[in-house]
């Protein structure tokens, strides 16, 4: 009766060290896009216009451009930052 319960504590001994040795790697890979940008000096009317309906008493404080005429605003509202993106028409992508 020793023998089998010294024997069962070996053998389930040895599988704990195996099921120890088990290394689990997981990769995740972030790539990021970025639309270059470019800072400008003016903005379309119909985005003041759009701007203005949205955000009453709005204050731009930057406005860059990418290859897609999309836009990048970077306003000021009752002393709150934010950026907003429109399109060239006016349209607010992304609050």
């Amino acid at each position: 009766m020793k023998k089998l319960i010294l024997s069962a504590a070996i053998v389930l001994g040895g599988l704990s060290m195996q099921a120890g040795n088990n290394v689990v790697t997981n990769s995740i890979y972030i790539i990021n896009i970025q639309d270059e940008y470019k800072e400008i000096d003016a903005v379309p009317a119909a985005i003041k216009t759009s701007l203005d309906n949205s955000y009453p008493g709005v204050k731009l404080e930057k406005a860059y451009v990418n290859a897609k005429k999309e836009y990048k605003l970077e306003i000021s509202v009752r002393d709150v930052k934010s950026v907003v993106y429109t399109d060239e028409k006016g349209t607010i992508l992304k609050k």
